[in-house]
């Protein structure tokens, strides 16, 4: 389906009662009426749509190129929400709600058969959240169901942190986007199910393991995680996603190792980008240098991820060489996505 013109709506930051502001109940109608509307959460921009409708879902599909194999998460204003569409919440799980919600954490719990299949993929289970940005939950309490909606990008590309990335992917192909800023987190939310007697992550996202363990005790985490499933749980699982414009090759080893390959690369005529920390900038000899953040601060890191990996325009490099993070706190997180944007590519320094 193409659009004309993608609307935008521009959100006020200082509005006080977000549910009762014209332009958000304008949204609201899009949605109620099986639109499919790109807004800002506290992870990254969501392409929204009625998570009841098999035609809003086959619009959310058609406008991503997403594979319809991949269930969707489902977005709600409020806790008590929760027990329309899940079958039994887990004692587990309402521990997790009770820390976490509003906030960038997916609960996989049983759903009651009250949403589109499509939402779920056929699967038995569904993936729900309760975003921690006013403007998406003013959204979804204005049009009075739950929402569905994964990343607001065109499948396989960089996640949006911002409404100008949504439009780089989506425009004409949906019908609006509200543009509220930046996004905070940057990267998604941590995906956990709790169906399983331990919590098991199924993504790493913006809510640590060890934060999750504070709450539950010992949390697992899924084999497939590195490895391909037939049929995934959950969002972002399976297929190639947050490429750039030109294949990335993971780097394990200091500068100098990195500097090595940018070099090898570049005497084969090959023009080469680098993504790098602050701590090194200036330092690979790259044609061109993405400055990602600082390895001290990966909160910073995090929220620059996405805008970093759009940063290299088509056709300006060949080849990309990425330093990588520790596999710790939002560490597990950054190089999840980064693994992903690679394909799996990683040099290691011997």
């Amino acid at each position: 389906m193409t659009y004309q013109q993608t609307k935008q709506w521009i959100v006020d930051g200082n509005v006080d009662n977000y549910p009762n502001d014209t332009q958000i109940q304008e949204v609201a109608e899009y949605i109620k009426n099986n639109q499919v509307v790109a807004f800002p959460t506290e992870t990254v921009y969501g392409l929204g749509g009625n998570a009841r409708s098999d035609q809003a879902i086959d619009k959310i599909f058609q406008a991503k190129g997403r594979p319809s194999d991949n269930p969707l998460i489902v977005h709600i204003s409020s806790k008590s929400q929760l027990a329309e569409y899940v079958e039994n919440i887990t004692d587990n799980a309402k521990q997790l709600i009770e820390a976490f919600w509003p906030g960038p954490l997916t609960i996989v719990l049983p759903h009651n058969g009250k949403l589109s299949p499509k939402v779920t993929a056929g699967l038995s289970t569904v993936a729900v959240r309760m975003p921690d940005h006013p403007v998406a939950l003013a959204i979804i309490e204005a049009a009075g169901l739950p929402i569905a909606a994964p990343s607001a990008n065109r499948s396989g590309r960089p996640s949006p942190t911002t409404a100008a990335h949504v439009t780089q992917d989506l425009d004409g192909k949906i019908a609006g986007v509200v543009d509220g800023g930046a996004t905070g987190v940057g990267v998604e939310s941590t995906v956990v199910d709790c169906t399983t007697e331990k919590v098991m992550i199924l993504r790493p996202g913006g809510i640590t393991k060890e934060a999750l363990e504070q709450v539950v005790g010992e949390v697992l985490q899924d084999p497939a995680l590195t490895e391909e499933e037939e049929a995934p749980k959950s969002p972002g699982m399976k297929y190639t996603h947050y490429a750039p414009s030109a294949p990335l090759i993971l780097v394990d080893g200091d500068i100098n190792f990195l500097r090595k390959n940018v070099l090898a690369s570049k005497q084969e005529g090959k023009r080469v980008g680098t993504l790098l920390t602050q701590e090194h900038q200036g330092l690979s000899e790259a044609d061109k240098e993405v400055i990602i953040g600082s390895k001290e601060y990966l909160p910073e890191v995090a929220r620059a991820l996405y805008e970093a990996l759009r940063g290299f325009e088509a056709n300006e490099v060949d080849i990309i060489y990425s330093e990588v993070f520790p596999e710790t706190d939002l560490g597990s997180a950054i190089m999840n996505r980064l693994r992903k944007a690679a394909g799996g590519k990683i040099l290691q320094q011997k």
